[in-house]
């Protein structure tokens, strides 16, 4: 039944044009910071230990835009399940960095996009995913009934969704080898065993393991990127940046750090966009203070 209800839910939000559906999840999300609750905790224990020299008030208002947008992607998500491919790509108005997608594809190697909780990730997956041969990690939902839905909605481009074990990492192998694309949520906290901690701003941050086994075992170009929302609803900008050159690195804590600092450096651009509600410091290295 749940799966049921989100679905219909996504069907009815999708009839709403981007900017209504973005004023309604920024609604929402005041609303939700208004009220506090884990979210808002979350965030500003985020922030506080990000930015440690912010004052209270600049905390509060950037937890609050924060809040804001990651509320506007929540409504965003079912216009890019729903719609038509064409209309969504249509929301991409301007593509910064494109001319490190020009040096791909002149080239044999494979490429890692590294795609983090910033601006509309999905957008960024339907982007890439209609230009090149694509393949992306895949945990089934947590609802029943839903993972058919979500699994339709994300590989109606041709993207290929590989499942997060043994064998599913084996093929993201395969595919970079052979000169495809790779998408990666490098923010994401990782199984025990598929992370190592390094600083995340500064703080020791389990970090996953993976991208930088990819880009090491199979000389993969690295590239991060993120669909950054524009102002009054008028679409998005595509932004790719190039990774920090380290994270090629054979030692691996030195390619975490880089991994970490890359995205470090695309939420500065526009930080209310990152969705700081989420528990990146969940768990706690020996010696350090707990965040949370």
């Amino acid at each position: 039944m749940p799966g049921k209800f989100i679905k219909v839910a996504f069907h009815l939000i999708s009839l709403l044009s981007l900017k209504s559906a973005q004023r309604v999840g920024r609604s929402l999300g005041a609303m939700a910071w208004r009220l506090g609750g884990r979210s808002v905790e979350t965030t500003r224990k985020n922030l506080r230990a990000c930015y440690p020299t912010l004052s209270k008030q600049e905390v509060e208002e950037l937890g609050r835009k924060s809040m804001q947008e990651t509320a506007a992607t929540a409504l965003e998500i079912p216009l890019m399940w729903e719609w038509p491919i064409e209309r969504c790509l249509d929301l991409i108005k301007e593509i910064e960095g494109e001319e490190l997608l020009r040096d791909y594809q002149q080239g044999k190697q494979g490429l890692v996009l590294l795609a983090p909780h910033h601006g509309n990730w999905e957008l960024a997956g339907l982007f890439f995913a209609s230009r090149y041969k694509m393949a992306a990690l895949y945990s089934p939902p947590n609802q029943p009934g839903l993972e058919d839905y979500i699994k339709t909605a994300r590989s109606r481009t041709g993207s290929e969704l590989v499942p997060t074990d043994r064998k599913g990492i084996v093929r993201l192998f395969s595919i970079l080898r052979e000169g495809g694309v790779v998408g990666i949520l490098p923010d994401q906290t990782p199984r025990r065993e598929g992370g190592e901690f390094a600083p995340f701003f500064g703080i020791p941050t389990i970090t996953m393991t993976l991208a930088s086994k990819l880009i090491q075992k199979t000389g993969a170009k690295a590239i991060v990127t993120y669909a950054q929302r524009l102002p009054g609803g008028k679409g998005f900008k595509m932004v790719l940046r190039e990774a920090e050159p380290s994270l090629s690195s054979k030692d691996l804590t030195e390619s975490l750090t880089a991994l970490n600092r890359s995205v470090e450096k695309c939420i500065a651009e526009v930080p209310e966009q990152y969705q700081w509600e989420y528990k990146r410091f969940r768990r706690t290295a020996p010696g350090e203070k707990p965040v949370y």
